[in-house]
């Protein structure tokens, strides 16, 4: 299964969530370093979700860039 996962660059870290799985997030200095936990994040999530019976929510979000005149 494949999530969209959403970067975020802040002033000083990145952080990065997933909008398929509430609550799902990672904060770090690096995008490399925000890429793995959140990909460690995610695996994690479902994990619990499993253990505690829960449906594993099917990836349904998307994303596209739209071009605006500058």
């Amino acid at each position: 299964m494949q999530y969209m996962v959403i970067v975020e660059k802040g002033e000083s870290s990145y952080g990065a969530f997933v909008p398929d799985l509430p609550g799902c997030i990672a904060v770090a200095e690096t995008e490399q370093e925000v890429m793995a936990l959140i990909q460690e994040a995610i695996a994690f999530h479902l994990e619990d979700l499993q253990a505690e019976g829960q449906t594993i929510p099917q990836p349904v979000s998307k994303s596209t860039f739209v071009e605006v005149a500058a």
